[in-house]
């Protein structure tokens, strides 16, 4: 028991500054009447917010195949039949 009497200090602590944080954000403090918080917000939705003159730009996304490893975007040389021949040979 002795071991945990460390731990009073920073529950003493914890417990002020929940106590504090509480006193300060209780109602009441720089509250602001409705008439000027809805002229507030009305002037807020007016406004031209630069962000909703440009349209995001589409993503293309891949088309999954089930495979790891992607295939190469650069188009192959040889034509496909040549490719098989090729192959059997060696």
């Amino acid at each position: 028991m002795e071991i945990l009497l460390w731990l009073v200090p920073p529950a003493v602590v914890t417990l002020l500054a929940m106590a504090w944080v509480s006193w300060l954000g209780r109602e009441g403090r720089g509250e602001v009447d409705r008439d000027e918080a809805v002229r507030r917000m009305g002037t807020a939705l007016g406004k031209d917010h630069p962000g909703a003159r440009y349209a995001r730009p589409v993503m293309v996304r891949d088309r999954s195949t089930g495979i790891a490893v992607r295939p190469s975007s650069r188009p192959s040389s040889e034509p496909s039949s040549e490719r098989s021949t090729t192959r059997r040979a060696s």
